[in-house]
């Protein structure tokens, strides 16, 4: 289900849209035209997408030395040992 955001179509609004805000809806449900709060109109607006698609190689240990990050692997209980980039070898939650 997709994250829609709302904000009201003439400011300032109540305290619920004046800011705007965000609803979990069905493709299928109709869009909102009124704040349930204060009765104004509000309307949907466009947003940042959150969908990522075809960077899995982003996250290779070679990339992540490449621009400067460090890699750690869980290796024990508190213990992390390094996998790629610069930085100690390993990491203790001492």
């Amino acid at each position: 289900m997709p994250l829609y955001e709302y904000a009201p179509v003439t400011p300032p609004g109540c305290a619920l849209c004046c800011y705007g805000f965000e609803l979990l809806q069905r493709l299928s449900d109709a869009s909102l035209t009124h704040c349930s709060a204060c009765g104004g109109a509000i309307q949907r607006v466009l947003g940042a997408t959150g969908m990522v698609s075809g960077q899995a190689h982003v996250l290779k240990e070679k990339y992540v030395a490449e621009r400067g990050f460090t890699q750690y692997r869980k290796i024990g209980k508190g213990l992390y040992e390094k996998t790629a980039g610069k930085g100690p070898d390993t990491i203790s939650g001492d």
